[in-house]
């Protein structure tokens, strides 16, 4: 089953729906939306990394964007607004990466999937990153889900209640580094930060608590994933773009719906 190749892109775009759908409730809840795009602009640099030195690209993301997901955290509120922070390192994150990638001779190098994605051509390796990722994900957020929601709350709240705030930043930032490292095959780097806030945002108006909010995210990403591969292949669209797209429509229908239920 695993040998067509559309079969590994489904699954593929559910798994990466699986990791990013949780996060992303988060990422919404704390409008950390600028925060992933820096951290997925990083995975660039990660990519010219793990080219240069021989290693998986799973191998070369996965630190770039944990790297940068601590470097803002730790540079936050340090004298820079935090949107212009966020702006300086995202995009230099990315130019950076680009350039370092010009420079590699010898090594054949497909930026267009990397910024945009190449879900079809995932292979059963990276499926297995893929879903291993998602796991891990999955588990470290079921594992701190209650500290996570006091501290989104507010951090005066969370050291009320024995909850070191920095400590659950630090959890986020490890899990959004993970997504983006399993993500950069299915969206790209331009796409992640994308694949995080939409399916998110589009449930925030369809569930009545986090938990069924979260659960609501997965099924609508694994949802823009399926018909975004679906449309992809009956209109010769790129797909990781046409993923993004479908996730956009099922957030307008969804603003929609709202707005009429409340007129």
């Amino acid at each position: 089953m695993l040998d067509d190749f559309m079969i590994r892109a489904a699954l593929a775009g559910v798994g990466t729906a699986a990791a990013a759908a949780p996060l992303g409730c988060f990422v919404v809840w704390r409008r950390m939306a600028y925060f992933g795009d820096a951290t997925a602009h990083a995975a660039m640099l990660g990519v010219a990394l793990a080219l240069t030195f021989q290693v998986p690209v799973f191998g070369g993301v996965l630190p770039a964007a944990l790297a940068m997901g601590l470097t803002v955290s730790t540079l936050s509120g340090k004298g820079l607004a935090a949107d212009t922070l966020l702006g300086v390192l995202a995009h230099s994150a990315l130019a950076f990466g680009l350039v370092a990638v010009s420079f590699l001779s010898g090594v054949p190098v497909d930026l267009m999937g990397y910024l945009l994605g190449d879900i079809l051509a995932v292979s059963k390796g990276d499926l297995a990153v893929i879903w291993a990722g998602a796991a891990m994900v999955s588990a470290l957020i079921a594992w701190r889900w209650s500290d996570l929601l006091i501290a989104t709350v507010g951090p005066d709240l969370a050291r009320a209640s024995g909850i070191d705030p920095r400590r659950e930043q630090m959890v986020l930032t490890l899990c959004l580094a993970l997504t983006v490292a399993v993500a950069i095959k299915v969206v790209g780097v331009l796409l992640i930060a994308a694949l995080l806030v939409i399916p998110g945002a589009t449930a925030r108006g369809l569930a009545s608590s986090p938990e069924a909010m979260a659960l609501t995210a997965a099924g609508l990403g694994s949802l823009s994933a399926l018909g975004g591969l679906w449309a992809s292949f009956q209109f010769d669209t790129p797909t990781g773009p046409t993923i993004v797209c479908v996730a956009a429509t099922l957030f307008v229908l969804s603003t929609l719906l709202r707005s009429v239920r409340e007129a």
